[in-house]
């Protein structure tokens, strides 16, 4: 009888300790994100890829039949009423950019900004397949970056495509 009274005891004070824990707030916003501080200085960071599809130049890759381009200029540009922004970025040897700006963003979100690649440096792979040359390629958020004087805000702007006027001359 005491071993019983005993096990009820620790029964008991255990689901205690879990219905308090249950009842604490948390600290986390909708989308399962941790909520900022506040007076945190918010940049944006814009990463993509500029590939070339068909021809086979330096950095190959089979699986996506298509070659990274290097020295692609890649354009972040935003717009939201009268306040616009352009910050230029270029293309590493993987064919990989990163974007990065200052806190001139401030007025701007996400859905205010667009990337675009209007030319391919590769004269044999000129042509845009995707995305579309006028509308650029809109933000999708990846995650939080922390820096020494804020946070990132990462966002990709995906694959950037070019390919040859006639792919029999890559």
């Amino acid at each position: 009888m005491a071993r019983l009274a005993g096990h009820l005891v620790v029964c008991v004070s255990g689901l205690l300790v879990i219905l308090s824990l249950g009842c604490l707030p948390l600290r986390v916003s909708g989308m399962g994100l941790p909520r900022p501080p506040p007076n945190v200085n918010f940049t944006i960071g814009v990463e993509g890829v500029v590939w070339c599809k068909t021809c086979r130049y330096a950095g190959y890759v089979k699986s996506k039949d298509a070659s990274p381009l290097q020295n692609a200029a890649a354009l972040l540009r935003c717009r939201r009423g009268k306040w616009a922004l352009s910050v230029w970025g270029a293309t590493d040897a993987r064919g990989y950019f990163l974007i990065q700006t200052g806190m001139q963003v401030v007025p701007f979100t996400s859905k205010d900004c667009r990337v675009y690649v209007q030319r391919s440096p590769a004269r044999g792979c000129g042509v845009i397949l995707q995305p579309d040359r006028k509308k650029g390629s809109p933000l999708k958020f990846l995650k939080f970056v922390p820096l020494p004087d804020g946070l990132q805000a990462r966002y990709s702007a995906g694959d950037f495509v070019f390919g040859p006027q006639d792919p029999k001359k890559c």
